[in-house]
């Protein structure tokens, strides 16, 4: 049973344990700042909550409980928001909801990575779909898209083994994280610390990382707990742990959406959560500060806030979409089930298209896919990118220019 004092929950806070280090500093250094990495150093024991006794403010429960039924709302508001679209344009109703779900997802793993400081905006990121002129950062929220989704489907069976898979997505290409692998080495927080010894939070030593994890799942499969509260604090914990060389704070606001969709919470959709997060990331992270002292309920306040101003946000940005998507219908002359209207609603997740992804997307043959996208710039619908003849891409501006309001409105910029 976790005891409470002062608003501390003695059974989440931290314990420390003194490790030997003997690793000199990477980096030239003062006499000074050599000094300082010597010596033994303290890390982190983390709380074991698989059992604990998780005790929450009737009102702050009450208000995760409304979060809940809001992101539900919004759920079933955009699912059926399709299917009626669908119906309009005699199309399957999976066709006209995957893209809606898709954006959603896109818009979460780029505010996800901005938290994290990788910065890109939402025509770089949807040239790196389709691998056109992406740059480093926009290539790293890409991977981010991928491990969210690898997260989602395995949301019926969250272990160990599923957030390693997403970690691997997240990273795969990146040797110094061990992408799939928990770490085997110190790691620290604290941008300037040569050594763990000055570090603003020095996580579990690498040997109690499996444990953690292990109590961590078993907390995430309580079927007693508030669905965000559980959420909020199963992400704290995570994060305490650090169970990765780099790509922590992604990799665990991937579980959080594992969580709502194993929970039911949600059914088609990603909520933007991490937007929510990104409008004050300060008051973020002193959450996470504040649960390794033993106070949950900051977190989970930060979860609930966060909530609500990402389906604020998610609304007006589906909103905005259906708007152009009417806009194009209107104007577009082609016949109905053409490789022009068909293309459509795809444009609205992935505003940069070229012919090859035209063809996947709507089934065509080449000669198709090319008057498609004939058609669609002489509507004015698309765009061509650049003057030359081979590779060439086009781009749906009005989408483009949608994201990145949503972007402006949660403090991103890219």
């Amino acid at each position: 049973m976790s005891q409470e004092r002062g608003g501390v929950q003695s059974g989440f806070v931290l314990g420390w344990e003194q490790h030997a280090w003997d690793r000199a500093p990477d980096l030239p250094a003062s006499r000074r700042q050599s000094l300082a990495a010597r010596g033994p150093y303290q890390a982190a024991v983390p709380a074991a909550i698989a059992g604990l006794d998780v005790r929450v403010d009737a009102a702050l429960q009450a208000e995760a409980e409304d979060a809940v039924r809001e992101i539900t709302r919004f759920d079933a508001e955009v699912t059926a928001l399709a299917e009626r679209r669908a119906a309009q344009e005699g199309a399957a109703p999976v066709a006209e909801i995957a893209p809606l779900a898709s954006v959603l997802l896109r818009t979460e793993s780029a505010s996800s990575s901005e938290i994290e400081g990788v910065t890109a905006g939402a025509r770089a990121l949807a040239l790196a779909a389709i691998d056109a002129q992406a740059g480093p950062n926009a290539r790293l929220v890409t991977a981010n898209v991928t491990a969210l989704r690898r997260a989602i489907e395995l949301a019926d069976a969250i272990d160990v083994e599923a957030i390693l898979a997403a970690h691997e997505a997240l990273l795969g290409p990146h040797a110094y994280a061990a992408p799939g692998r928990l770490r085997d080495q110190q790691v620290w927080i604290g941008s300037t610390a040569r050594s763990p010894h000055t570090a603003s939070f020095v996580p579990p030593h690498p040997s109690r990382v499996p444990a953690a994890l292990d109590d961590l799942i078993a907390f995430v499969h309580r079927a007693d707990l508030p669905a965000l509260v559980q959420v909020a604090i199963a992400h704290a914990q995570f994060e305490t742990i650090h169970p990765f060389n780099d790509g922590n704070g992604r990799t665990g606001r991937t579980l959080v959406h594992a969580m709502l969709r194993g929970a039911g919470v949600t059914r088609t959709l990603t909520v933007p959560v991490s937007a929510g997060l990104l409008t004050d990331t300060s008051a973020y992270f002193d959450a996470l500060t504040d649960y390794r002292r033993g106070i949950v309920e900051t977190i989970i306040r930060q979860f609930v806030d966060a909530s609500f101003r990402a389906i604020g946000n998610g609304r007006r940005l589906i909103d905005d979409l259906e708007e152009v998507h009417q806009a194009w219908s209107d104007r577009l002359p082609s016949r109905r089930g053409s490789a022009a209207r068909q293309l459509l609603p795809h444009l609205l997740s992935q505003p940069a298209v070229d012919v090859a992804y035209v063809q996947g997307a709507t089934g065509v043959a080449l000669s198709a896919a090319q008057r498609a996208v004939e058609q669609l710039e002489a509507a004015g619908i698309l765009s061509r990118v650049g003057g030359g003849r081979r590779n060439r891409v086009w781009v749906a501006a009005e989408v483009i220019d949608a994201l990145d309001a949503f972007a402006e409105r949660v403090g991103r910029r890219g």
